[in-house]
């Protein structure tokens, strides 16, 4: 509780609001990394002002996705700092430490649902919830093997079990991209069956490798934060290769 005040008084320091303007305003490198380091997902915009094309657009689209930070920046010394060189819209993830630049000098249409739509399809979080925009993000990324959490929402393990594997993420950051999966949901069918598996079996755990289309499922058993790390080191040492696939037919996606 006292680190999450601390850094939230950190980042309100480091950062001020323009003077009639709808984002807070980053002034310096320390400030733009502190902004950053505040969430799982945050996005900064690098314009020459309130007045370039894309900030009114970026503004209406911050609205709409509250649950991503957003800010902008119009000092270019920072810009070269993230390799920036133009008026340029940027997602930052820790998840794996990923950087999404949409240039604007490259963007033919740029309006508040493109933006809205931007961002939402690159929130890749510690742990995401799978749905047809974050699928955009996750198999987009070049992290391409995933940990999967298959549980229904509205059981008692779900929230449990999923700030547990949120907490555990950060471990693997660069290795894995962890993923939930909601059995309850109708259209999520598709992911279950195949790795064999149905709604009344969850919660379950499982790996996906997209470099090899290769998946495996925890054996049945605790979901503890042990036995997770020690099926993705397995998974990382090489030895779940001589282990029996989860499920029928290997497909290209989940």
């Amino acid at each position: 509780m006292l680190t999450s005040v601390f850094l939230a008084l950190l980042v309100s320091s480091a950062i001020a609001t323009e003077k009639g303007g709808a984002l807070p305003s980053l002034n310096d490198t320390k400030a733009a990394e502190t902004f950053i380091d505040s969430a799982d997902v945050v996005v900064i915009a690098f314009l020459e002002g309130e007045d370039s094309r894309g900030y009114e657009e970026l503004v209406a689209a911050a609205k709409r996705v509250d649950s991503v930070p957003v800010a902008i920046c119009t000092v270019k010394e920072v810009w070269a700092d993230y390799k920036v060189s133009s008026d340029t819209i940027t997602l930052f993830r820790k998840a794996d430490n990923h950087q999404e630049n949409l240039v604007l000098a490259d963007a033919k249409k740029l309006d508040s649902d493109g933006l809205t739509n931007f961002i939402t399809t690159n929130e890749v979080r510690y742990i995401t919830e799978y749905d047809q925009v974050t699928a955009v993000g996750l198999f987009g990324s070049e992290v391409k093997s995933h940990l999967l959490l298959f549980a229904n929402r509205g059981t008692k393990e779900f929230t449990e079990l999923k700030n547990k594997l949120e907490a555990l993420a950060p471990e693997f950051t660069g290795k894995f991209l962890f993923v939930l999966i909601n059995g309850a949901v109708k259209s999520n069918s598709r992911s279950l069956n195949y790795f064999g598996i149905k709604s009344q079996d969850l919660p379950r755990v499982g790996i996906y490798d997209g470099d090899s289309d290769m998946k495996w499922l925890l054996p049945v058993g605790e979901i503890s934060t042990e036995r997770v790390r020690e099926f993705c080191q397995s998974f990382l040492r090489g030895d779940l290769k001589e282990v029996k696939q989860a499920g029928a037919e290997a497909k290209t996606e989940l």
